[in-house]
């Protein structure tokens, strides 16, 4: 349904593998600013990056998720991940990026790449995501790769980092 990797301009997705974790673990799955508004808590150990991996692995051989993790092309440093998580006729993904990569135009180029490969399948038509109300970053991120804001989803999704409450997300989309 998805292929192993995906190319842009400047960048490279690729499905993870366990030699991913240490990488991922220090570029960003450590840091509390990066993972502020995500759904997980900040990995305390490479071990646990080690078991996220293994889960991205299960994924990809359930087809249930497609995570791909983020490198720049010329130098193979990894950026961060994406992952696409397809459902009959939608798809909804997430997404994070190592901080010394933002405000770099990373994710609006990895996002784009995968609408373009998501929106090709036969049956999916439509791909949407949410942020943290609070998240101006990724909110512009989702804009500058074409998607529309649709809505305010009150106390739609919990962010352990911030609150243990639902907090306010924004819905954005793309359709073909």
């Amino acid at each position: 349904m998805f292929p192993n990797t995906l190319e842009t301009r400047r960048l490279l997705l690729r499905r993870p593998v366990p030699g991913d974790a240490d990488l991922i673990f220090r570029a960003y799955a450590q840091d509390p600013e990066v993972t502020r508004y995500l759904v997980w808590i900040p990995h305390t150990s490479v071990e646990t990056t080690r078991n996220f991996i293994s889960d991205c692995e299960n994924r990809w051989e359930n087809l249930l998720a497609f995570p791909y993790i983020i490198t720049r092309k010329d130098d193979n440093e990894l950026l961060g991940m994406i992952e696409i998580r397809p459902n009959r006729h939608r798809a909804d993904f997430g997404f994070v990026l190592a901080r010394a990569h933002w405000a770099t135009g990373v994710m609006p180029e990895a996002i784009s790449a995968l609408i373009e490969i998501t929106l090709a399948q036969t049956l999916i038509y439509r791909m949407e995501a949410t942020c943290d109300l609070d998240n101006k970053a990724s909110a512009r991120a989702l804009e500058k790769a074409g998607l529309s804001r649709e809505g305010l989803l009150r106390r739609y999704i919990v962010h352990p980092n911030i609150s243990s409450e639902p907090r306010d997300s924004l819905l954005y989309a793309i359709t073909k």
